[in-house]
């Protein structure tokens, strides 16, 4: 998986008919905007997030780095004070989208503190704070919250089981959101993402694949390879048609890696670079890895009415806008 951390609902991604504003809670004037907080604006996931604002939604973007879209800069999330301020200065906010995260798979495990403050403290803290306001609060975790002993895909309410410092502190994430504000919480759990901004494996491949002759991928962890340009669309959609609770969204399928390389390399034109598999054994790491960690997603389908592209569709959606 790769370690990197992490927009409008069109009028036919396949919502239920309706106002699809409904699920915001402390609804504005009919001509105001709804204003949506959205953290780690400059990440990979959250920068698509607000590509893909819905109309008549003002999206709000914090992150400790400068980029486009962050209008709010530094504010340190695991601080309960200056969140505070910070949802004071925005008042009235309508729901929070929270994308910020530590994913530094490996460097969690020499890191745990540091880790668990952005990955755990952070989510009570906005939790806390949207309680308050009585706003939804969409929090985004992972696969890796999962031991990867199943055999079939995991079901939203499947008890976790995290064998990573990362895992675990995502999970200690989702539980301090919903103890601190149980009817506005909503969990989605992703997995193997890429998009237009950010570092990830199918970049990681294209340019490898242009400097050697040969790659070993491993070809025995399973999950399925998501796309921010599928993902952010239905995190709106979560935030606004929502209930309170747990989802999973991850593009249809599944893959190893290996399977991703070969279709990243086949359609990038790089096929006079061989790729051969290899075992978890044989490219060990730093932190555990869920050997199959395939996420089961028709709970967020029946919401959407739709589910998340095939994965090898997505991917090449991706690598046709790259």
């Amino acid at each position: 998986m790769t370690d990197n951390k992490t927009a409008s609902t069109e009028a036919d991604s396949g919502a239920p008919e309706g106002n699809a504003q409904e699920g915001l809670v402390g609804m504005p004037p009919q001509d105001a905007p709804y204003r949506v907080l959205i953290t780690g604006a400059a990440g990979m996931l959250g920068s698509q997030v607000l590509m893909a604002v819905p109309d008549a939604v003002e999206a709000l973007g914090t992150d400790m780095r400068e980029a486009h879209g962050v209008d709010h800069l530094g504010v340190d999330l695991t601080d309960s004070e200056q969140v505070a301020q910070l949802f004071q200065d925005l008042a009235p906010l309508h729901g929070v989208i929270h994308c910020a995260a530590y994913t530094a798979v490996d460097k969690a495990e020499e890191e745990p503190e540091l880790a668990q403050a952005v990955n755990g403290n952070a989510c009570g803290v906005l939790a806390h704070e949207a309680a308050k306001a009585g706003i939804p609060l969409v929090i985004v975790s992972t696969d890796f919250v999962f031991d990867g002993t199943a055999t079939e895909p995991y079901q939203p309410d499947d008890e976790p089981s995290p064998v990573s410092v990362y895992g675990r502190t995502k999970l200690d994430g989702e539980t301090q959101a919903r103890e601190a504000h149980p009817d506005g919480v909503r969990i989605v759990r992703t997995q193997w993402l890429y998009g237009p901004r950010g570092g990830h494996f199918p970049g990681t491949m294209q340019k490898l694949a242009a400097e050697r002759d040969q790659l070993m991928v491993v070809s025995d962890q399973v999950g399925s390879p998501t796309s921010t340009l599928e993902l952010a669309p239905a995190l709106w959609d979560v935030l606004m048609l929502g209930e309170a609770g747990v989802y999973h969204a991850a593009c249809e399928g599944e893959a190893s890696w290996f399977d991703l390389a070969v279709a990243t390399i086949e359609a990038s034109d790089l096929s006079d670079t061989q790729i051969d598999p290899c075992t978890t054994d044989e490219f060990p790491r730093p932190a555990p890895r869920p050997k199959y960690s395939v996420l089961d997603c028709s709970k967020l389908s029946e919401l959407r009415g739709k589910s998340l592209l095939p994965w090898k569709d997505a991917l090449l959606t991706y690598l046709g806008s790259d």
